[in-house]
Formats: structure tokens, sequence, C-alpha cells
């Protein structure tokens, strides 16, 4: 756990947060008006957060030992740098906790976490919406991309795409 001030500290998610982290992530995919694209559920978040081979990690930012913020992130690779990354998927600062620098806290303890494991950049998505997060990640000192644009395939798509694959092996 690290205090950032006498209210505010953040600590590393445990197994008993999952409910919580699920109740988050609902909280942030219907502020972004996405909850009808969640499909996450207790038991598959638990198994990527504490199963045997973790795909991400997560740490909770919590107000006088309430948690009202989280950060779900993961490492990805710079072939250019040769190095790893860390990426942040999703920060969510719930309503009543925000304009306290909570957001700014959770990102500078994810810079340095960053930084400790020797990781060449630290990255994120936003909504091109999202004017208020923009503003904000740019007086930190962060580059908003334009000319990348995420692209993602799921679904039945992404079925199609591998099945060639699928039968050659």
């Amino acid at each position: 756990m690290q205090t950032i001030s006498d209210t505010f500290t953040i600590r590393a998610a445990q197994v008993d947060d999952v409910a919580l982290i699920l109740d988050l992530i609902n909280e942030l995919a219907a502020f972004e008006k996405l909850l009808h694209l969640v499909i996450a559920d207790h038991a598959l978040l638990k198994d990527a957060l504490f199963g045997a081979t973790p795909a991400c990690e997560c740490v909770l930012g919590c107000e006088a030992g309430e948690p009202v913020a989280f950060a779900l992130f993961f490492h990805n690779f710079s072939t250019f740098l040769g190095r790893r990354g860390l990426y942040l998927e999703d920060l969510y600062v719930r309503p009543q906790a925000r304009r306290r620098g909570h957001g700014k806290a959770m990102l500078s303890y994810l810079a340095a976490l960053a930084l400790a494991r020797g990781c060449g950049r630290f990255e994120w998505s936003v909504l091109d919406w999202n004017a208020d997060a923009i503003g904000f990640y740019e007086e930190l000192g962060a580059d908003v991309m334009p000319d990348w644009r995420i692209c993602r395939i799921t679904g039945s798509a992404l079925e199609t795409l591998a099945l060639p694959a699928v039968r050659a092996a």
C-alpha cells in the first residue's frame, strides 16, 4: 500500500476485491455508455487477475479506507524500444471522489511502477469525445496520438479470421 495523502492510499487488489472491481467496471462502462458490452463476470475477472497465469493487475485507490478508484493494467511490448511497456486498460474514479487529485495520483503510481519494472513507456487510450480527460492527460505531459487508431476484432469476425489457422492446425 502506498499512502498518497492523509486520506488517499493506493493498494494492490486482492482476490476478495473481485466483486468490487466488477462493480467499478460496470460504473465505468455506464459512464462511457458501453454497459451493453460488458460480459465480464466474477469468475472471468478472478481468473484474469488471480488465476494460474494472470492476464492483468489492478490497484485500488481508497479515500479514508473506502475504494473510490481503480486502475486495471498489463504489460505490452514495444518492438521499436525492445522493452516492455505498461498499458493502462482502464482508470476510473467514482464521481463523488473526482477533482481531488486521485486520478493524477493513480497515474503517477503507475508511472513509477512502469519505471521500477524497466518499462520503456506507459500508454492508455481515451475516447475522442472525452474532452475533459484529454485535457487532463495533456496537462500531465501525455501525447494524445492523433495519427493512431485502435483496431479491434471480436466475436464472429474474430472466429472468421481465425478459421484458416484453425483448419491448418
